[in-house]
């Protein structure tokens, strides 16, 4: 089961495979992601989820297989021209720059754009709208912010590369609590204001829920799909850990 092709789709991933060496990680996944819509995939830890992002935006080389984004399919294309296309991603690690300021690290998602930092250096206010904090931390070092705190600079730096794909893998992971809801908004947020289409890795199930779909990965496969209304209690006790 897919979700509706109603609607345009941005991303399509048909039978892909991926190894690492000699160990087959995915296996034949199939994937469809409508425009302006969040997408979870689920599954405990070590089926290959991140695997399955790492390959999206390039880090990995697919063996065989199709992805195809925004009708163009993407062959041996290096991560920064993923990224140039409209794929943004945000790492289970986040990858902030510690020892740069808050500021930095965001102004680092514009190199992305047509010219770079050169001809882009005004930080979209909607990244301060979306997570207040970053505004009032502007001058403070990457490093020295919470996990939570830099789990939303790492999301805000994303979209500042004007994405119309966000790849998250498991933006709660290791967050506390009171952040965790204000991620959870912030995303909802950016999918229904700004039409950017989400594929998010989780665990956390309120997240999962805010979705309008979902995948189930086991051992490299995608074993069980659909609106994530009809998840069962036997589907969650099966994929999820949390």
């Amino acid at each position: 089961m897919a979700p509706s092709t109603a609607t345009k789709t941005i991303l399509q991933v048909s039978g892909l495979n991926v190894y690492y060496g000699e160990s087959h990680i995915l296996r034949n996944v199939d994937l469809h992601i409508p425009e302006g819509q969040m997408i979870c995939m689920i599954g405990r830890n070590g089926v290959g989820k991140t695997t399955f992002l790492k390959t999206i935006i390039g880090l990995l080389n697919q063996e065989s297989g199709t992805i195809e984004y925004d009708g163009q399919l993407l062959q041996r294309q290096a991560p920064y021209q993923r990224a140039r296309q409209g794929i943004g991603y945000v790492s289970q690690g986040r990858d902030i720059i510690p020892r740069i300021t808050v500021k930095e690290n965001l102004l680092l998602g514009m190199e992305s754009l047509p010219g770079g930092l050169s001809k882009n250096r005004h930080i979209d206010p909607i990244v301060f709208e979306l997570f207040p904090i970053l505004e009032q931390f502007l001058n403070r070092r990457g490093g020295d912010l919470s996990g939570g705190q830099q789990q939303q600079l790492a999301i805000a730096r994303a979209l500042l590369g004007k994405p119309k794909l966000l790849l998250l893998d498991e933006p709660t992971e290791g967050i506390q609590p009171s952040i965790i809801l204000d991620i959870e908004n912030a995303v909802q947020r950016i999918v229904r204001d700004t039409g950017i289409s989400v594929l998010l890795v989780e665990q956390h199930l309120h997240f999962v829920k805010k979705s309008s779909f979902y995948y189930a990965m086991q051992r490299g496969g995608i074993v069980s799909s659909g609106p994530t209304g009809s998840l069962s209690d036997a589907v969650i006790e099966e994929f999820l850990t949390v």
